[in-house]
């Protein structure tokens, strides 16, 4: 037979709506609350209904889509109370993941942290789309390399568990962040605080990592608070 099996095309078909929902959704192109058209989102991705269904189903398991009876399915909603919640196990889950990486992690972990943070300083933290306005929004090589540098830190873990739930954890928080309009407005070296946090994990110094990766995590998320969906108290 030519080409790919008819299992393995539905599955390359479903990966590839998957990719593109959850970039979607965790840059905000599609919103908190908005309806997901299950026909119009195989059309623009070029993929059967079906490999979509089956990427939204993936995306409901990770929290990002919600499925409701009779209406199909939407982006998840952001909250206040959510993000609070959010914040506090992730920074449990992190501070896991990092004392463990402290204690196992080897040289290879420690260079790849390094280089992560490397080239995440590099990086501006904001973007302009208007350069007359000067509208800023998160940079998106920032945001990768960001993500990059954090995994880095953990993935000294032994426990694929961990870093699973970590992951998921990690897309949920990138989300709110990536919301939120009011980073640009606040002062605060994001860089020091990253390089705190490398600096203990290369010393091997587990309960300072944990205790910065605690204080940076809750000024991100107090932060975010003063956005304004969350204070209007929209939900999603």
């Amino acid at each position: 037979m030519h080409g790919q099996p008819q299992t393995e095309q539905v599955a390359t078909q479903a990966d590839a709506a998957y990719a593109s929902l959850h970039e979607a959704i965790l840059t905000g192109r599609l919103r908190p609350g908005a309806k997901i058209f299950i026909s119009g989102t195989a059309a623009t991705i070029g993929v059967s209904p079906g490999a979509v269904r089956e990427a939204l189903s993936r995306l409901s398991a990770e929290k990002l889509a919600v499925a409701t009876a009779q209406k199909g399915f939407s982006v998840a909603e952001v909250s206040a109370d959510e993000l609070k919640d959010l914040t506090q196990t992730r920074i449990a889950i992190e501070q896991l993941c990092v004392k463990d990486a402290v204690k196992s992690g080897d040289l290879e972990w420690e260079a790849s942290a390094v280089a992560a943070f490397h080239r995440l300083r590099r990086l501006p933290h904001l973007a302009f789309e208007d350069t007359a306005k000067r509208k800023p929004f998160l940079n998106p090589a920032w945001a990768s390399a960001h993500g990059a540098f954090h995994t880095a830190l953990a993935s000294g873990c032994a426990s694929p568990w961990l870093m699973t739930l970590r992951a998921m954890l990690f897309a949920q928080a990138d989300r709110y962040h990536r919301l939120s309009v009011t980073l640009s407005r606040v002062a605060r070296d994001v860089d020091a605080e990253h390089e705190a946090l490398l600096e203990a994990c290369l010393a091997r110094d587990s309960s300072r990592a944990q205790r910065l990766i605690e204080s940076h995590l809750n000024k991100t998320m107090d932060i975010i608070l003063g956005s304004p969906s969350l204070r209007a108290g929209r939900r999603g």
